[in-house]
């Protein structure tokens, strides 16, 4: 097996991105995650002040801002314009509860909202940080990724021209040029977060009560279950809803699932062994910080047949 040469591919990818763009300008999509950091610093050193990085607030990701990019990415003289569109996507999301549903309606309404940023900037073409798992699983007919533009879906149909700069790389060859790149290590090892936000941890229909519910929880997990060994660790709401009691008196409460899971590729994955321990911190710790929870599941189901994410 060929070894990955990081140095090679950056500046074979910069040139590539020249070529392609010339003297044109890009938009380049940013997200909380690893793949569109590394993307988005690509872009930058081949692209300079050609290059205009957007962050869609759609009030479904991990934090209500994106404080912790917006300050890293001021290190590179980067400006990174956040638009607020958190009502439009809650409010076309609404009585949505069918996960792949979800899931295809944001797709159309971030590429949506993509179309008309291009045209508010002039820009000819957008870059994301597409990888190839996310190709592999979409082509297989496993998952649908939001981001990936294949067979029923053609990106001209948002009047859209995409440059995918890390379309053939897997994950861990991110994370090497991740290193090389110098990243900070408190963001190469931030657990990774999906794209689509809270909507595949978060059962039937989208409320901005449930969002803030799974967004406590998830600094919950993700402080607690802190370790190089766990590839992603989170909480899932359910919409069922459970019997419980409260100081002598029967409840109906939420119901919360824990995963965290090991992998090396993405394409599959197993459970991580959690000591019991662990699990009981962990649910006295959430049971404490939100009274409305009756019940918490842990999810030890590898992938395949589970994906890595619940819905």
């Amino acid at each position: 097996m060929v070894q990955f040469n990081t140095k090679k591919f950056i500046t074979e990818k910069i040139q590539q991105l020249q070529s392609i763009v010339k003297d044109q300008k890009v938009l380049v999509l940013v997200s909380e995650g690893i793949d569109s950091i590394v993307c988005s610093l690509l872009a930058y050193n081949a692209l300079k002040e050609n290059a205009i990085f957007l962050y869609l607030n759609t009030g479904l990701t991990r934090f209500a801002r994106p404080d912790g990019i917006e300050k890293f990415l001021q290190k590179y003289n980067i400006e990174l314009q956040v638009w607020d569109v958190f009502e439009k996507f809650f409010q076309i999301l609404k009585e949505k509860t069918i996960p792949e549903e979800k899931i295809e309606t944001y797709r159309d309404i971030f590429y949506r909202t993509v179309s008309q940023a291009t045209s508010s900037y002039s820009a000819e073409y957008v870059i994301q940080g597409t990888i190839l798992p996310d190709i592999i699983e979409f082509q297989k007919g496993i998952k649908t990724y939001y981001n990936v533009f294949q067979n029923d879906i053609n990106p001209q149909i948002y009047g859209l021209k995409i440059i995918e700069p890390l379309k053939e790389l897997y994950k861990n060859q991110v994370y090497s040029l991740s290193k090389f790149l110098k990243i900070p290590p408190k963001i190469i090892n931030t657990f990774p977060f999906p794209f689509t936000g809270f909507i595949t941890r978060v059962g039937g229909e989208i409320t901005f009560e449930k969002i803030e519910k799974i967004r406590l929880l998830t600094a919950i997990v993700e402080e607690e279950f802190k370790s190089p060994n766990i590839y992603q660790a989170f909480p899932v709401l359910l919409n069922d809803k459970a019997c419980g009691i409260i100081n002598d008196k029967k409840i109906t409460g939420d119901v919360v699932v824990i995963r965290a899971v090991e992998t090396k590729d993405i394409i599959s994955a197993k459970p991580y062994n959690l000591t019991f321990p662990k699990m009981e911190k962990m649910s006295k710790r959430i049971l404490k910080e939100d009274p409305d929870i009756v019940k918490i599941l842990f999810d030890i189901t590898p992938k395949p047949p589970s994906d890595i994410e619940f819905f």
